[in-house]
């Protein structure tokens, strides 16, 4: 079982453009994203191998920091991913995160024969809502994958009501927004990204227009960070210990690896 409650395993996908529409709700459409123009199975891309030479470095450490047998944790379940941050009217806090998850062939096609009830091959707003409410209750203890700090201290994030599940192109697409419990003033360092805490499943912004903000005061910047597995190890070494390798929802050290959109803002005046 995964960390959706269903059975999965990996495939490759090629590349993927899609149109994602709904009414109600969080103004998801119409929404147009674009991961890449020319068809590369997912080894090839860049962000994955940074995330498996990533896990492939953490298995050569363990086994140094503990003497025995590296842990194999490796993702099984892939998904390109959008981020938009959404900034309060008056442009001076983050008020809600806006997340896309576009699923591999393989796992949609598992979350389609097990959630397809009258096996038409097709999936109707019944079903979908079965699979959006399976997903939206095995995320919660992971917090819907969120990474949110501000000057390196957590920012508590309100659970999502519910998620929106669709199927677009046989893959499978989960969409919510969620709020922070209190709306982050835009100041000092705010990071904002993905991950899931066990390896289990690779979010992968294949772009780093992917993962965005609009409407960012003067005194405000942006970048996407993307983690040098090699740094990442070297920076946090004394804290990587072979507890994390056997069970890394115990430390939570997995989001060093994670890909995030940093905002800086600077006093006014």
């Amino acid at each position: 079982m995964t960390r959706f409650g269903v059975r999965a395993c990996h495939c490759p996908k090629t590349a993927a453009h899609f149109w994602v529409t709904r009414t109600g709700g969080p103004n998801f459409a119409p929404f147009l994203v674009t991961f890449g123009s020319s068809p590369k199975p997912r080894e090839s891309r860049p962000g994955m191998q940074l995330k498996r030479h990533a896990i492939i470095l953490a298995s050569a450490l363990a086994a140094t920091l503990a003497a025995t047998r590296p842990a194999y944790v490796h993702p099984h379940v892939f998904a390109e991913a959008r981020l938009d941050v959404i900034l309060s009217p008056d442009h001076q806090s983050v008020k809600a995160l806006r997340h896309l998850w576009r699923f591999d062939d393989l796992f949609s096609s598992t979350v389609m024969m097990e959630f397809d009830k009258n096996s038409d091959l097709k999936l109707d707003d019944k079903e979908l809502k079965e699979v959006a409410d399976t997903v939206h209750a095995s995320l919660a203890e992971f917090n819907y994958f969120q990474l949110v700090t501000q000057n390196g201290k957590d920012v508590t994030m309100v659970p999502p009501p519910h998620l929106m599940a669709n199927f677009d192109n046989d893959q499978l697409i989960i969409l919510f927004e969620s709020e922070p419990k209190v709306p982050i003033k835009l100041t000092g360092t705010i990071d904002i990204g993905v991950y899931d805490p066990t390896f289990y499943t690779a979010i992968d912004f294949t772009e780093d227009s992917n993962i965005t903000v609009a409407g960012l005061p003067s005194n405000c910047t942006s970048k996407v960070i993307r983690p040098d597995p090699d740094e990442a190890i070297k920076e946090n070494q004394k804290t990587l210990t072979d507890a994390f390798f056997n069970d890394p929802t115990g430390t939570d050290m997995s989001k060093i690896f994670a890909t995030k959109l940093e905002l800086t803002c600077q006093p006014e005046g």
